[in-house]
């Protein structure tokens, strides 16, 4: 009877603890799409048009790879970078064919394609009828009109942009590529009202729940300077705690947060957890990469769970890896070449818990 035990319990483990199931090729027409989940936007090769995007469904704990290609008969494109929902449709930021996909969120079929968007990078909604778009060589962030899906205007920040956050009656647009300085956007007239010095090429950003904006600014790509996360207080845009990495050597990248507003996270040779009252930066790692190459990472904002992008060599098909918020493994599961940023999926209907 115990060596019985000792089998289930050893079977349960390494149910829990393996690959999810995966690939898929599903027919167009099932509902993997309708329920929670997390889209992975693999980038593919620089102007091989390659691009995918592959989704894991929390409901049936499957992994569906190249499902825009399947579902609307046509590639992607050339490095889709981002993804942002609005209401029932999903916008699929594809960075070198300079344009945004925009599908039903839940069944993944075409609505739009913006086009002639020069290089697109992030989407930051600014209300159900307005967006703004940034751009790694264009000195304008794009203004789309959402009731159109189709570009309406721009703002002319005098520089690159990289990574955007609104809050309020502002949005905050990171120079990356070179620079240090947050422009701040008033949404309501369009116009760069201030701008906040920072350090090296500020590179992600997210918002706590003290209206608190972080930005890690990591370093150069030339390791000349400091990387450094710095807070800024977005009732007056001063910036209210500076904390810098140890060595020029530190590239922390993909800053997030979790659903309360309260720990965040950075890549820096591993997964970093830190406290937003913390008084230093995290000494530790929380999840180690072992053999793995970590690019991009999400927080997903019904359970925490993290997710991680495992590029591997970057020529060959890349790794989804999924830990619970303690930094326990749960999962990998194999997607397509260079995998990057992650969209969630959530399905208001369903207990989260």
């Amino acid at each position: 009877m115990q060596k019985i035990v000792l089998i289930f319990i050893l079977s349960l483990m390494v149910i829990s603890c393996t690959d999810e199931t995966g690939p898929i090729t599903s027919d167009p027409d099932d509902n993997y799409l309708s329920g929670r989940g997390v889209f992975v936007l693999n980038e593919g090769n620089f102007r091989s048009g390659n691009g995918s995007l592959s989704f894991f469904s929390y409901d049936s704990l499957k992994i569906y790879n190249n499902v825009f290609l399947d579902i609307n008969k046509r590639p992607l494109g050339d490095i889709p970078y981002s993804m942002s929902m609005q209401g029932g449709e999903a916008y699929i930021v594809v960075n070198n064919s300079g344009k945004i996909e925009v599908v039903n969120s839940n069944d993944l079929k075409s609505i739009a394609t913006i086009s002639g968007i020069v290089s697109p990078r992030y989407i930051s909604f600014i209300n159900d009828r307005k967006a703004y778009v940034t751009s790694l060589y264009s000195d304008s962030v794009t203004i789309l009109d959402l009731s159109a899906n189709s570009i309406s205007g721009y703002i002319n920040i005098k520089r690159p942009s990289e990574a955007i956050v609104n809050i309020n009656s502002n949005a905050y647009v990171a120079h990356w590529t070179g620079g240090n300085k947050i422009m701040v956007i008033n949404t309501e007239t369009n116009q760069v009202t201030d701008s906040i010095e920072v350090g090296m090429e500020p590179e992600s950003m997210v918002i706590d729940k003290n209206e608190i904006l972080w930005v890690l600014c990591n370093g150069g790509w030339k390791r000349e300077y400091f990387a450094e996360l710095i807070a800024i207080d977005t009732r007056t845009n001063t910036i209210d705690k500076r904390f810098t990495f140890p060595s020029k050597t530190d590239s922390p990248t993909c800053l997030q947060i979790d659903r309360k507003g309260e720990i965040l996270y950075y890549i820096n040779d591993g997964i970093r957890r830190m406290d937003i009252n913390a008084s230093e930066l995290a000494p530790a790692i929380f999840i180690q990469k072992l053999n793995h190459t970590f690019y991009k990472m999400g927080i997903n904002p019904d359970n925490d769970e993290i997710f991680i992008t495992d590029v591997v060599d970057y020529l060959q098909k890349g790794n989804l890896l999924r830990y619970r918020n303690t930094g326990t493994f749960v999962s990998t599961m194999q997607v397509d070449i260079i995998p990057g940023g992650l969209c969630f999926k959530a399905n208001p209907d369903t207990n989260t818990d």
